[in-house]
């Protein structure tokens, strides 16, 4: 089982997330955060991975810095758990729909960080979750994770439909993307390490 965990706590956060990349989609979520938790769920479901964050943050002041530290440490655990990558498929492209909502989410789990993110969203808040913490999040997995992650919305009018597009859409391509295929003998690259 490709697995790993962190715990990482500042004067901001108190975060425990673990991963299992060869789960069934089964998440314990709990930040703080409803609409987050939500995302998140989605997120371990669609990406056929086991999921546990146990976050605290500083809710009083607002959500950024839980979402955003939640991403660094899923992005962190993502790269440990696939370890040298060796077999493993490294490209995961999907365009998914969700309701009035198209969302391309492409990426490459490559060991080099790019972030292009190209949604946005006709409102500033979905409830009480700021729309500008999706873009906060999936930065930090990208980084932490050192991938490359696309993000493009290719029309949409409802907020929460087009956050829930990106979830599912960048679930769905990084199981695509994480998958060991049979026929690749080592790391899927040319030059030999990813």
């Amino acid at each position: 089982m490709r697995t790993a965990s962190i715990t990482r706590k500042t004067a901001e956060t108190d975060i425990k997330l673990s991963v299992n990349l060869d789960g069934s989609g089964v998440a314990n979520v709990s930040t703080g955060v409803g609409f987050f938790d939500h995302m998140l769920t989605l997120l371990a479901r669609h990406g056929l991975m086991d999921l546990d964050v146990d976050a605290k943050g500083d809710l009083e002041v607002d959500h950024h810095h839980t979402v955003e530290d939640v991403g660094i440490c899923l992005g962190s655990v993502l790269k440990d758990a696939l370890g040298d990558k060796s077999g493993i498929v490294r490209y995961g492209s999907i365009t998914l729909p969700m309701e009035e909502t198209l969302v391309t989410s492409s990426l490459d789990l490559s060991g080099r960080i790019w972030f292009v993110n190209n949604v946005e969203f006709p409102t500033e808040k979905i409830g009480e979750f700021d729309t500008q913490l999706v873009d906060v999040f999936w930065s930090a997995v990208a980084h932490n994770a050192m991938m490359n992650l696309h993000l493009n919305l290719h029309y949409g009018s409802n907020s929460h439909h087009i956050s829930e597009g990106v979830f599912k859409a960048t679930a769905r391509a990084l199981r695509m993307a994480i998958v060991v295929d049979p026929r690749q003998m080592g790391v899927p690259s040319s030059k030999g390490t990813l």
